[in-house]
């Protein structure tokens, strides 16, 4: 008799071919947890009795395939032995899984991430639907941790080494056509007939695929250990071992162990036991559910945009047209003639290219992203965003327009920096329409979207405006209408604080080392010239309460050298890059002076409502301004500090 499942369905089709379908009960998204994986080999056990020709797996949810483990059943882990009891729940499955007699697939159609492919692997062949939403990762290492039930063992079996240890390094994601090309897919097909595959894949079982001599040769015991130790220092160039332990178990573990965890001593550096013990992976999980938390935000609203028109082609609103555009949206940009419009639609084509990498997928993107000097686009769009120079009467006169000829039900933003969003709105007829939908420079990379409630906003406005956030792939945060927002008030004070000690005679690079060696991802003085000193000045006029700029900034700026965007800041600009020079003399002394008027403003800005709570501040400022996620944000920090 049939065993009945929660979270599984075992079907079969005209050709005796046996089914699993993965349909987590009460959840959106599919994910690995105990009892989930507990059905999983009850579910193998019974399929093997069938004798089936062939097993496919597949997701029952529209949403994707599997998004990897439940990471809620890492807070139960206080134990060695509940570290090894949690990795042990998918290693017996999927081992069971890998040994069965008969061809087995996954059809992997949407996301794929963790322990979702550590599964895949498991299996003796993998179809991909080449589709955008289909993207396959190994992200464990943004936990802290590793992928322990199997994905190290495997993936190098499929995937040559070197690109097999920068997945799981980096936990970057890779679609249907990369998986192909890299042999993490057996198939890459389009969705119409991605089940026809599938089956014909499981029916055919082709001879599994191997990788290239070289690249098998790269697995041997005596080769392993030197591109492990090349791969250790291209990470020691992005992260040291005493913040960022993961990436060097992840290389231990391969290298040494063979993926398996059961294998290393508790006490080992590699092991699970030993990286659970540190803070760096409680305080990544933290972050996870601080991202988790602000995803959320924008399902406040039913909302979805269609069509988005974006006011002012330069570097923000240029990039802002674009990266919608990449997400799928139809935009209009529009600037006062078509030779502004120039430079944005090049950076886009330059986006397009970088991120999309297929001349079809990048014509689409190009085709959404319409010119439109007339501005005619605001009246058919779903938001509209004003990114123009930072004057106030310039933006009133620009929002009487846009409000008398914008659709009733569309989002009407500006994505000011440093103008309250009160003053923008003050000739509104109905100024409850208006929000602050806040993007960072650069676009393409800041995850972090401030979502800004005037006094007169309209709270339903602000949940579409977040909806719309999330929409394009960002984390919404809402904040207060106040001078910086969250952001730039935090970094305001830091910044200002790092130009003065310029002036001090002390080298900007002094600076940055220290910020870097602390664990921000650059430095203020970097920070301020990829951001652009003008925006600088004009922040630091908003918030400096009438007090004199600092020298070398004001000086730079009134040379029009604005930083990377004019290639000449406080540093020299080359290919993109900051061209500096040795970075000599940092001590704590100048750590703590830097650290500690930003840990300051954070905590004024909880105390004054700028947010909902410490915990979304705390989420606001690591994705907003990479303060160093392995301390689990500046208030997390702050609190450490205090207890010792």
């Amino acid at each position: 008799m049939a065993e009945t499942y929660k979270h599984w369905r075992i079907e079969t089709d005209a050709d005796n071919i046996a089914w699993l379908i993965i349909d987590r009960a009460g959840a959106s998204t599919n994910t690995l947890s105990t009892e989930v994986l507990a059905e999983l080999d009850r579910a193998l056990d019974e399929i093997k009795g069938m004798q089936p020709p062939a097993l496919v797996i597949r997701s029952g949810k529209a949403s994707g395939f599997i998004a990897g483990a439940d990471i809620e059943e890492f807070l139960d882990v206080k134990t060695a032995e509940d570290a090894k009891r949690m990795i042990r729940r998918g290693w017996d499955p999927f081992n069971k899984l890998e040994a069965l007699p008969f061809p087995s697939v996954a059809l992997i159609s949407g996301f794929c991430m963790g322990g979702g492919l550590e599964l895949a692997l498991a299996c003796r062949y993998r179809v991909a639907v080449d589709q955008p939403g289909t993207r396959m990762a190994l992200p464990e290492v943004m936990l802290g941790i590793w992928p322990l039930m199997g994905g190290v063992m495997r993936l190098s079996r499929y995937v040559a080494p070197p690109e097999a240890l920068d997945m799981m390094l980096t936990g970057r994601a890779v679609d249907a056509r990369r998986a192909k090309r890299m042999g993490l897919a057996d198939q890459a097909v389009p969705p119409r007939i991605m089940m026809n595959t599938a089956r014909r894949v499981a029916l055919e079982a082709p001879p599994p695929r191997r990788l290239p001599f070289v690249a098998s040769l790269m697995n041997s015991t005596l080769l392993r250990g030197f591109i492990a130790s090349q791969a250790k220092k291209q990470v020691a160039k992005r992260a040291s071992r005493d913040h960022y332990p993961a990436p060097y178990a992840i290389l231990r573990a391969w290298s040494k162990f063979n993926g398996d965890p059961f294998a290393i001593p508790d006490d080992d550096p590699a092991s699970i036991v030993h990286l659970l013990s540190l803070p760096t992976a409680g305080n990544l999980i933290r972050v996870f559910f601080l991202q988790e938390r602000m995803k959320a935000l924008g399902k406040a609203a039913k909302f979805e945009a269609a069509h988005v028109h974006v006011v002012g082609a330069g570097v923000m609103g240029g990039d802002i047209a674009a990266w919608c555009a990449l997400r799928g949206l139809t935009v209009t940009l529009q600037d006062q003639n078509a030779e502004r419009l120039v430079p944005a639609m090049k950076r886009a084509g330059e986006l397009f290219k970088r991120r999309l990498r297929d001349k079809m997928r990048i014509r689409d993107a190009t085709d959404r992203l319409i010119p439109d000097v007339g501005g005619e686009g605001a009246r058919h769009a779903d938001v509209v965003i004003e990114a123009i120079f930072e004057n106030l009467e310039a933006k009133r006169a620009l929002f009487a327009r846009l409000e008398s000829i914008a659709k009733p039900g569309a989002v009407l933003a500006s994505n000011t920096s440093s103008l309250k969003l009160a003053d923008i709105g003050a000739n509104f007829a109905n100024p409850e329409r208006l929000v602050g939908i806040h993007f960072f420079n650069p676009v393409a990379q800041m995850q972090l979207v401030e979502v800004v409630s005037g006094s007169r906003t309209d709270a339903a406005i602000a949940d579409k405006a977040a909806a719309f956030v999330r929409q394009i792939d960002k984390l919404p945060l809402h904040v207060k209408d106040s001078p910086g927002f969250l952001v730039n008030r935090v970094l305001g004070p830091y910044m200002q604080q790092a130009f003065r000690m310029v002036d001090e005679g002390i080298a900007p690079e002094a600076l940055d080392a220290a910020m870097t060696a602390f664990g921000m991802p650059m430095g203020p003085i970097e920070l301020a010239d990829v951001v652009g000193l003008d925006i600088c000045m004009a922040v630091g006029r908003e918030l400096g309460g009438g007090a004199e700029p600092p020298k070398r900034l004001k000086a730079l700026f009134d040379a029009g050298q604005l930083g990377k965007k004019s290639g000449q800041g406080f540093y020299r600009w080359v290919d993109g890059r900051a061209q500096k020079g040795t970075a000599a003399g940092v001590t704590p002394e100048m750590l703590e002076r830097l650290v500690t008027p930003y840990l300051k403003e954070a905590t004024a800005v909880v105390a004054e409502g700028i947010v909902a709570d410490a915990d979304l501040a705390d989420a606001g400022l690591i994705f907003g301004t990479g303060f160093a996620p392995f301390r689990g944000g500046p208030m997390h920090y702050s609190a450490a500090a205090r207890r010792g």
